[in-house]
């Protein structure tokens, strides 16, 4: 992984943003990697170790949330 500073894992996230209409999937997907992104920045930037950390923390939830909101539409349509 390229990204070494806290600022290029910025660029980075922002240039894997799905589109905003993009499905809950590629969603979940998009966080789960800016969140993989963030805690490689954490382990090589010190200077920046606990805000990368949040971001990590953040992204996770993130993903989380549409995860569960898959897990609701898939459960609604099988009732």
């Amino acid at each position: 992984m390229k990204v070494k500073t806290l600022l290029q894992a910025h660029e980075a996230v922002r240039r894997l943003r799905p589109a905003p209409g993009a499905h809950r999937h590629v969603w979940c997907e998009y966080y789960r990697q800016s969140a993989e992104v963030y805690r490689h920045v954490a382990d090589v930037d010190q200077d920046h170790h606990h805000e990368a950390m949040f971001w990590v923390s953040r992204d996770l939830q993130r993903a989380d949330e549409f995860s569960e909101s898959l897990q609701e539409k898939s459960a609604s349509k099988g009732a």
